[in-house]
Order: C-alpha cells, then structure tokens, then sequence
C-alpha cells in the first residue's frame, strides 16, 4: 500500500491545477444538485401545506350580481330549487368529500370580522352578500371534475379555488427546480469529462511505468488503484464542500431567516439536508470511478 500512496499524492502532486479546477467543478455541480433536490423536496411541502387547504367556493346569484354572470338571471338570487340541485350534483360527485353551506347571514358576520375597521362595512348588508357551498375534496389534485359539474348550473354566480393562484406559482417553482437540476447534469458531466482527462494525462505520463509492472505481473487493480485515489480524492473534497454549502444554506437562510420569519409554512429541514448530502456524495463517488475506469483501460494493455 506505500507504493500506492505514494503514487497517489505524486500524481496529485504533478496535476495539482487539474485537480483543483475538478475539486471547484464538482464543488459547484454538487452544490447545484443538492440545491435542486432541496428545491424538489421543498415545493412538495408547499403542496402539502397548501393543498390540503384548498377548499372550492361556489357561490350562489344575488339581485346585485354582475351581468357578467350567466347563469343569473338579473335582479334575482338563486332559487330554494336551483340551491338544491347545486348541492345534489355537489355531494353526488365522487371528487367531494365534504360540503358545507355558508349562508348569507354567516358570510355577513365573517365579513364584519374582516373588516371591523373599515368604512366599507356601513354600506353592506345582509341582502347583498352571496350565500355559498364550500366543497372539501378527496385528493386536493382532483379538482376540475367538481368545477366543470356546477359551474354552468342556474343560480351559480361563480365557482372559485387556490388552484388558480397555486398551480402557476408550483409551476414556475418546478421550472426554477429543473434549471438548477439541469444546470448542475451539466456540471457534473463537465466534472467527469475533467476528471477523464486528468487521469488520462496522468496515465499518459507513467505509461512506461505501466507498461513494466504489467510485464513483470502486476494486477490491473493494483495498477489502477492509485489513479482511482487520485480522483476519489478530488471527488470527495468536492462532496465536503457541497455539503458545507447546503448546510450553511439550511442555517443561515432556512433557519435563521424564512423559517424564522415564516414558521407557520413547513420548511425543508436537516433530515432533507442529511439526505441530499448522502445523495451528492453518492453521485461524486460514481463520477470519480467510472471516468477513471474508462480513462485507464486503454493503458492497460501491454
């Protein structure tokens, strides 16, 4: 093992700018991925917390309904009748798991909560709020069949959900998630493609070397093993700094920042963190060894 070692640390000796520039490749490329994977994992407790919120409104007609409304008929609110057969499809869909009527009188008192202080308030009635069905669905994902099945009904004057407020904003985080992912694949082949060639020159240099412990019956294993070193060695210390990064990025602007200002949202936490260092230090080791394995195997016959 003296023998290995030392060919190790002459090796990164003599390709010490090659192996810096790989060290700061993987450092970034790691740093990147993990951040996607955080990224990935935060986005689905955004839906979690948010989704599981999401109820649909269906309000009903009132005499001051706008003319927009189409299924109104003007000056008039909704019928007893036209209530009943919105409720019926509305607990008949296989998408509802719970409804709740809200009348006009108990919209009327959440309306005096909300707006206690405003001047608003003294020109509001009773009459002019718009009772409602408030719908409570089985998968929060599920939604469009419970919209579609009423919102053309007589007697409603709108139909409305968070989705149309969260669906853009996750898309646009997913987006954000697989730009940085993206970014970091390409990184990462840069990083392999680097490495590649480090070992390459390195190999390249000792090739007379080689070629005589092969003759003299020197193992492949034996041969490779300190060029394995070589870029395990950089890999690793690209894996450390990567970790470092997403743990100073989980203290200082997880915890100490959003998490501290917003601690009612949930937040992605050390459990996420340990993981994502597991899985990038993975994705290092992976991209240290098969590179070489390739880059080496030509050397390797005599």
């Amino acid at each position: 093992m003296r023998h290995t070692w030392t060919e190790t640390w002459s090796g990164l000796r003599r390709n010490a700018s090659m192996t810096f520039a790989v060290i700061v490749t993987m450092w970034v490329s790691l740093s990147l991925f993990g951040i996607g994977l955080l990224a990935a994992e935060q986005v689905e407790l955004f839906k979690g917390r948010w989704y599981d919120k999401i109820e649909i409104s269906v309000f009903m007609c009132t005499p001051k309904s706008p003319a927009s409304a189409d299924n109104c008929t003007p000056g008039e609110s909704t019928t007893e009748a036209q209530r009943q057969a919105i409720e019926a499809s509305l607990r008949s869909n296989p998408e509802t798991a719970e409804v709740f009527y809200e009348s006009k009188e108990e919209a009327f008192a959440e309306f005096k909560q909300i707006y206690a202080d405003s001047p608003v308030l003294s020109t509001m009635t009773v009459e002019m709020m718009s009772d409602s069905f408030r719908v409570k669905l089985k998968d929060p994902t599920q939604y469009q069949g419970v919209v579609s099945s009423v919102a053309g009904m007589p007697g409603v004057e709108s139909v409305n959900d968070l989705h149309k407020l969260l669906d853009p904003l996750f898309a646009w985080l997913n987006l954000a998630r697989w730009a940085t992912i993206g970014t970091s694949a390409l990184l990462l082949l840069a990083a392999a493609l680097q490495i590649s060639n480090t070992i390459r020159m390195a190999a390249h240099a000792r090739r007379r070397e080689i070629g005589i412990m092969r003759l003299v019956g020197a193992s492949n294993w034996y041969i490779m093993l300190p060029f394995l070193l070589e870029s395990l060695v950089a890999a690793v210390i690209g894996a450390l700094l990567a970790s470092a990064t997403l743990a100073a990025l989980e203290q200082f602007v997880i915890v100490d920042g959003v998490k501290a200002q917003l601690s009612s949202q949930h937040w992605v936490d050390w459990t996420h963190v340990g993981l994502a260092m597991a899985m990038i230090s993975g994705v290092a080791i992976v991209l240290s060894v098969i590179p070489t394995l390739i880059a080496t195997r030509r050397f390797l016959r005599v």
